[in-house]
């Protein structure tokens, strides 16, 4: 446990200063006549996870929480196991927008982590799985606007912008 919250800090840490360089090629204070600028809120918010992760080292150093106390392993065989059924559940999600867009994978990442791995009953996985999706398409695509990927799955939705666009 001692070294995942080491390398996690500092893994965190540089992910924190990366993502201030970043934001900081847009304007990070204020814009006269147009409010904060582009990279405000991404820069502030890296700050304040950077220093998050120094007061996380400074208490690793210290040893003042049960983590940078313990010489127990991160992960048991359970824990790896449900870590590795659940990446590879997103892995598979994530590579399935391509094929059947956002509409068709969530579904099925959210029917295959409530139904298989929650072992929750069918009607329940079906019925949240279908009805993020109505919600999600609703207020991505109708109302923000902002048109999701959806594959080969495409041809479903002319009707419905049809309707509502």
């Amino acid at each position: 446990m001692r070294r995942a919250e080491l390398v996690t800090a500092l893994l965190m840490a540089i992910l924190s200063i990366y993502l201030m360089v970043k934001s900081a090629e847009l304007p990070i204070g204020w814009v006269p006549d147009e409010g904060p600028g582009g990279g405000v809120f991404p820069f502030w918010l890296s700050a304040i996870m950077l220093l998050s992760c120094l007061w996380i080292l400074f208490n690793w150093y210290r040893k003042t929480t049960p983590p940078s106390q313990s010489s127990e392993p991160f992960m048991d065989a359970y824990a790896l196991r449900s870590f590795v059924l659940a990446g590879g559940g997103v892995t598979a999600m994530i590579g399935l927008v391509h094929v059947v867009g956002i509409y068709g994978s969530v579904p099925l990442f959210l029917i295959y982590y409530i139904r298989f791995l929650g072992r929750h009953s069918w009607g329940t996985a079906v019925t949240i799985a279908v009805g993020s999706t109505v919600v999600a398409f609703f207020f991505f695509d109708v109302a923000l606007r902002i048109v999701l990927p959806k594959g080969y799955l495409e041809p479903l939705f002319i009707p419905l912008y049809s309707i509502f666009l």
